[in-house]
């Protein structure tokens, strides 16, 4: 490549990455604002109870269905390769350590959190586009309190509970379909699960469903306040908060995942 047409690559490039950087900023200032806010009394709870029943019991369906067709699949290839070395008997601790530390947080987040996020950017877009929340600011109100606060703090609420019961679930469906495939007891299902499966394990997948659901939440709330073009820009910025929360969950699954091995070391 010359360095005439590297330069013209450079240059095409540029806006971009100024503009990523930009959103980047805007996303931080949002996240700032809204943590002055959250401090701030009094907080309005029934937003706060209607936002952890839109993005909890309605997200339950989703949640324990991808919980339990993931781990029964897991449960069919675990018992099927272990089998071979004559130890289909420890199939509870994989599946139940994986269920636990990984797949229970990272599969709600993406699957629950995709729905969640999803919804929040194609409401405050419409409201963006309709200029409700222009009327919102010349009337005294504080959009980022009343729209962006509730949803915050219920996503990092919901994703955790929707974490631990698809946990549940799925377990309990791995046991039954090793159960079925492989022979393997109940009893010796649950105790080796609760062998390998400490305290900490627990509460780091539930921290992780916590990040996650602020993470998810934040992103498209700030997708959903900058979305402009009408009702086609308003599905451009839903479009981007399904990707952007799939690439962002699954980047803070690996460095919480580092952070927290490096504390178990």
């Amino acid at each position: 490549m010359s360095a005439g047409s590297a330069i013209e690559s450079l240059e095409r490039r540029a806006p971009r990455a100024a503009a990523a950087l930009a959103s980047l900023g805007e996303l931080a200032t949002l996240a700032v604002d809204a943590g002055v806010r959250l401090v701030r009394r009094p907080f309005d709870l029934s937003a706060l109870a209607e936002q952890l029943e839109v993005m909890g019991i309605r997200s339950i369906s989703v949640a324990v269905l991808t919980a339990v067709f993931s781990c029964m699949v897991m449960a069919v290839q675990f018992t099927f390769q272990m089998a071979r070395f004559g130890a289909q008997d420890y199939v509870g601790q994989v599946v139940s350590l994986s269920q636990v530390r990984e797949l229970g947080p990272v599969l709600t987040a993406l699957i629950a959190g995709g729905r969640i996020g999803a919804g929040i950017t194609a409401e405050l877009g419409a409201m963006q586009v309709t200029e409700q929340i222009d009327a919102m600011r010349s009337m005294g109100a504080d959009p980022i309190r009343k729209l962006v606060v509730p949803r915050l703090l219920a996503g990092a609420v919901a994703l955790p509970i929707l974490s631990a019961g698809a946990n549940l679930v799925g377990i309990a469906a791995a046991m039954m379909m090793a159960r079925l495939q492989a022979g393997v007891g109940l009893a010796r299902f649950y105790q080796t699960s609760i062998r390998v499966v400490t305290a900490a394990d627990l509460l780091g997948g539930l921290g992780k469903a916590s990040v996650f659901g602020v993470l998810i939440t934040l992103i498209a709330c700030h997708q959903g306040l900058n979305a402009s073009g009408g009702t086609q820009g308003v599905g451009r910025a839903t479009t981007r908060t399904v990707v952007l929360t799939s690439v962002v969950t699954l980047m803070a699954d690996f460095l919480f995942t580092k952070l927290l091995l490096v504390f178990e070391v």
